[in-house]
């Protein structure tokens, strides 16, 4: 297959560039299965969670269906219009590594500075959460609120613009696409007893503790997003 090594400087798209070309040359004809996520990611050079940021690109922009425990299937475009991922949109698994290191140092500063206000706006956002998920809804809402909270507490209007730009690129349609597959009311749950945990550390005033449980909280969130196809929506 006449695949060529990428740099890493924007994995997903250049992926992506790759297949779409492909796709256009008539490599994958219409109704075919693409190569299995492993062999894509051996033959491109790449890690398998990029290969499924370039196939959710791609599936966004009609090219490609992914069925779940099946795989990802070229689809006629001929009467497709849907509109390309924008350039800057930044890849949900890179966005989570990024989050990691940022949040776990304002998790850690919220824990030396906040005030217990602070504390009572994060209890007030896990029950946000918790609400929603009673509702068998997603309780991003909760989420956003809670992650918002921490930064605010650090009393760095800097670092509380870069922690909101962070939170709101989860709602690009890349992220969004993922989280389809791989976010559910049972994951959910299990985020909110992490953010709990972030929470009691803050409280506790342990700038270490609240460090470690971000960035447990975000390597759990990565491994959530890197699931296998075939875990997605199972529970």
């Amino acid at each position: 297959m006449p695949l060529q090594t990428v740099e890493p400087q924007r994995l997903y798209r250049q992926i992506a560039d790759q297949l779409r070309a492909l796709i256009a040359q008539g490599e994958f004809a219409v109704g075919a299965r693409l190569p299995a996520e492993r062999d894509l990611a051996r033959q491109l050079g790449v890690s398998r969670p990029s290969v499924r940021e370039a196939l959710i690109a791609l599936e966004v922009e009609g090219w490609v269906e992914v069925r779940t425990g099946s795989g990802v299937y070229v689809l006629d475009r001929s009467h497709r219009t849907a509109a390309p991922v924008a350039a800057a949109e930044w890849g949900p698994l890179e966005l989570i590594r990024a989050r990691r290191v940022v949040e776990g140092e304002t998790a850690a500063l919220a824990a030396a500075l906040g005030r217990r206000r602070d504390v009572d706006t994060l209890t007030r956002a896990i029950e946000s959460m918790r609400e929603m998920a009673d509702r068998n809804m997603m309780p991003l809402e909760g989420d956003r609120a809670f992650h918002l909270a921490i930064v605010e507490a650090c009393g760095n209007v800097v670092l509380s613009e870069t922690v909101q730009g962070y939170w709101d690129s989860r709602n690009g349609p890349i992220f969004t696409r993922l989280g389809g597959y791989f976010e559910t009311v049972k994951s959910w749950r299990s985020a909110i007893a992490e953010h709990e945990a972030i929470r009691d550390a803050i409280a506790a005033r342990d700038p270490d503790a609240a460090r470690a449980a971000m960035h447990a909280h975000m390597d759990k969130s990565h491994q959530r997003f890197s699931a296998s196809w075939r875990r997605a929506k199972a529970s």
